[in-house]
């Protein structure tokens, strides 16, 4: 088994908020990411898949065609948006980095069969920031 990473980049602005809750106890909760404001992150993403390399091009994976997919599925819907406003997918939904990434990993296991018949989706890490970040296996 052969595990293979693709790195990509996007920047984004959300809030979290619950909207549920009072200001002060989103604020306490929250800090400043709770501003009224929005506030945003350069994200990374690195996407991880698994298989067995084809022998005949020893390729697990043709990582361009990884990139194209995850380019076209998720950073052209996230990148210079606001995930609170901008994103269909996480409509209704808390725009932490945690919902993000599950919501990423719902996008790519559905769309990696259009460009492998053996490579499965291993890990999706997305770090918010270079000290945090999120790892989801599915």
């Amino acid at each position: 088994m052969v595990f293979l990473s693709r790195q990509e980049h996007f920047n984004a602005a959300h809030k979290l908020y619950n909207p549920n809750w009072s200001e002060e106890k989103n604020v306490e909760v929250f800090g400043p990411c709770a501003n009224a404001n929005w506030h945003g992150h350069n994200f990374e993403m690195i996407v991880t898949v698994k298989g067995d390399p084809d022998p005949d091009t020893g390729f697990v994976v043709d990582l361009k065609k990884l990139s194209v997919l995850i380019r076209k599925e998720i950073i052209e819907k996230v990148d210079h948006k606001n995930l609170n406003v901008d994103v269909p997918f996480m409509k209704g939904k808390m725009a932490s980095t945690e919902n993000l990434v599950i919501e990423f990993w719902k996008i790519l296991e559905k769309k990696l069969p259009e460009i492998t018949s053996s490579a499965k989706l291993h890990c999706i890490k997305l770090y918010e920031t270079p000290r945090n970040f999120v790892e989801y296996y599915g």
